[in-house]
């Protein structure tokens, strides 16, 4: 059986505050921090267990995990195991790139996002060439303000030609034809995410080959449906997969339309589903 998952635990601070983000800035506690950690490592252990079965996992961490140890010994770890086709992590790019060294890098990947303003745009270039140096598969985006436009312009100008610069519409934001056509120039795949897809009724991979998990082992179909299909640990979760419509009027956000059967992101995105990389240059 070949099943993703994506993972997202406690874990809510972030150590940028962009205004865009419900969860800048936050704070967590040691005993917040502790119970995450915990979790993480009780996830991870797992998945390590499941060698019967071909893996994928995302983390889709609310704050940024890879300032924190465990996050990246996490993804070094699953990296390394067999029967995980890939791990891969959202993030800001923040921390070091030193522990990727120990990592199996036909496995890990990273989806990185450029956040103007919260750190030097050459810290942040820098950060993507040590990526490349390394061999690391990645993708790297923006949130699409048009205040962040010349940011996303210079970054397509200075990214190697294969490294793919992904474009989120602004959450909320209303695009006319002219502004998504500037944006749809720097990322030819826009148009996917300039408008919510109508998805009542129609078929998704989630609760069938996608899963979402929380820190409890909580199994949902994924992020945006908060019906429960049953418990990672105990594995009453397996009862519940199987070939099922979307219930929402409408999906906005990539971590789930990409897995709307209604939409041919799966061939777009071949081999390259969970860290956003198309399977052909963009263009």
């Amino acid at each position: 059986m070949d099943l993703t998952v994506l993972y997202r635990g406690p874990l809510a601070s972030c150590d940028y505050d962009c205004p865009y983000c419900p969860f800048a800035k936050r704070r967590d506690s040691p005993e917040q921090l502790r119970a995450d950690r915990a979790a993480l490592e009780r996830f991870a252990g797992w998945v390590a267990e499941q060698s019967q079965e071909r893996l994928s996992v995302l983390f889709t961490p609310w704050g940024e995990g890879l300032v924190r140890s465990w996050y990246r010994r996490a993804m070094v770890e699953l990296s390394r195991l067999p029967h995980v086709r890939r791990v891969a992590i959202q993030t800001n790019l923040s921390c070091r790139t030193d522990w990727l060294a120990d990592a199996d890098l036909d496995a890990l990947a990273l989806w990185c996002t450029y956040h103007p303003g919260q750190t030097p745009y050459d810290r942040f270039l820098a950060k993507t060439h040590e990526l490349g140096r390394l061999g690391v598969r990645f993708s790297v985006g923006i949130v699409g303000l048009s205040e962040h436009l010349e940011h996303a312009r210079r970054l397509r100008a200075e990214l190697p030609d294969h490294v793919y610069l992904w474009v989120n519409a602004a959450e909320g934001h209303e695009y006319s034809d002219e502004a998504a056509d500037r944006w749809t120039a720097l990322d030819p795949l826009f148009p996917y995410s300039r408008r919510p897809h109508r998805s009542a009724g129609l078929p998704c991979r989630t609760g069938e080959s996608v899963v979402s998990v929380d820190g409890a082992g909580t199994v949902r179909r994924c992020h945006f449906v908060p019906a429960e299909l049953g418990n990672l640990y105990d594995g009453s979760f397996r009862a519940a997969l199987r070939p099922r419509a979307c219930p929402l009027a409408v999906c906005d956000c990539h971590i789930g339309y990409v897995h709307l059967e209604s939409l041919p992101l799966y061939d777009v995105f071949a081999g390259g589903v969970l860290e956003r990389i198309p399977a052909q240059p963009a263009g």
